[in-house]
């Protein structure tokens, strides 16, 4: 998954660097953060936040936190509706210009949910003149669905209710409850015990259904576990290839992507071994591995970062990778800005069809518009935010 990735930076590299990092004098990376509002079908009722990821660039790695969270929508529950805060109809001043809306989105096979903060507040604005360009490149596209609660007894249900909806689409899901998450950080939470996540991915895998589905395990599961020790590091990573033995026997249709980082994180090879030993060179684990989960690393970086890894990691010749493309259209902000920074853009819109070799998808997993907490509360639909994002400015 925060919810591939990063979901990087502001108030959360300071806090970053006065505790884990001190002796390391490093600065953060970015990954996605998953949590807390509402968002795309939470499912989770939790807080969004940062995540910080360590850059290895020599000579000195920059810290940047993660972005916030994707919100991880209030689980779908087919009975219950979300209990994400819908957005009160923003007031504008100055009304924005208008660039000229592109033509309908091509999904290319991907499912877009029906329940989601930007249409939410798509719905609710009809008349904002920001909300047609909102509309046609951010709320009509697809994007993942993050699941950030820990919540045994109604998991299957609301992952069912997911899966069960997209009809002849493939649905991005985001399971997002490892204990230990973020290292305690803003994004922290997730299951009391790596037993008790396990039988909540259990849960989790009994609502897959038998259809194409995309999973996204875990962000920054394996590219932010050295604040573990190498006991519950390796527990961790035990638990992950268990994970995904679980969802493949549950669905043999579903395609697990474990978490490589991005490219100013950790080195191809050092990933590679860190996935190795969580179960994504298996086929039975694994169909690859996802990188710049709310990140801002171009495409470009991300296709040739991802190959290297795949390559370091040893896996079968089918196995490839996914990207998240949601903020990437202009490439990474200076470093150390990673909360909401100013000029980025969207990038490729979601599809299944990347025509590049051992790249299999370009997916929004990072949902674009939510703000990391510097333009609006983490994890919230901002649409200045993501007004900006749609015009590249």
């Amino acid at each position: 998954m925060a919810g591939h990735r990063a979901q990087r930076r502001a108030q959360r590299a300071a806090r970053r660097r006065t505790a884990r990092h001190q002796a390391i004098s490093a600065a953060a990376s970015v990954v996605v953060a998953i949590g807390a509002a509402a968002g795309l079908i939470s499912a989770a009722e939790g807080g969004g936040e940062q995540h910080e990821a360590r850059r290895t660039e020599t000579p000195e790695p920059t810290l940047e936190p993660l972005p916030a969270v994707p919100t991880p929508s209030s689980s779908p529950s087919p009975s219950k509706k979300s209990k994400s805060p819908k957005p009160k109809p923003s007031k504008t001043s100055a009304a924005p210009k208008t660039p000229r809306p592109d033509p309908a989105p091509k999904s290319n096979g991907l499912y877009r949910h029906g329940d989601s903060q930007v249409l939410d507040w798509v719905r609710a604005n009809r008349n904002d003149p920001r909300r047609p360009l909102i509309e046609q490149r951010i709320a009509d596209r697809p994007a993942a669905v993050w699941f950030a609660e820990y919540n045994p007894d109604v998991i299957a249900s609301r992952v069912r209710a997911v899966t069960s909806s997209s009809g002849g689409k493939v649905p991005v899901l985001v399971p997002y409850a490892i204990p230990d998450r973020d290292c305690g950080g803003a994004s922290q939470g997730g299951a009391p015990s790596l037993g008790a996540y396990d039988r909540w991915i259990d849960q989790f895998a009994a609502g897959l259904g038998s259809r194409e589905v995309v999973v996204i395990l875990e962000p920054d599961a394996v590219a932010l576990s050295d604040c573990l020790s190498a006991a519950d590091r390796s527990a961790r990573f035990a638990s992950l290839a268990r994970a995904g033995r679980t969802l493949h026997a549950a669905n043999p249709n579903a395609k697990v992507y474990y978490d490589a980082g991005h490219s100013g994180w950790h080195p191809a090879a050092t990933q590679a071994a860190a996935l190795r030993k969580a179960g994504a060179a298996s086929a039975a684990s694994s169909d690859g591995i996802f990188t710049n989960v709310s990140n801002f690393h171009t495409t470009a970086d991300e296709t040739a970062y991802a190959r290297s890894v795949l390559a370091a990691l040893g896996g079968p010749a089918s196995h490839g990778a996914v990207i998240d493309t949601s903020r990437n259209g202009n490439g990474a902000p200076a470093a150390g800005q990673w909360c909401d920074p100013a000029g980025r853009k969207l990038g490729q819109p979601p599809t299944l069809s990347t025509g590049a070799s051992r790249i299999d998808a370009y997916l929004w997993i990072k949902l674009p518009g939510e703000s990391d907490g510097c333009k609006g509360a983490a994890g919230s639909f901002t649409p200045d935010y993501a007004y900006e994002l749609a015009t590249g400015g």
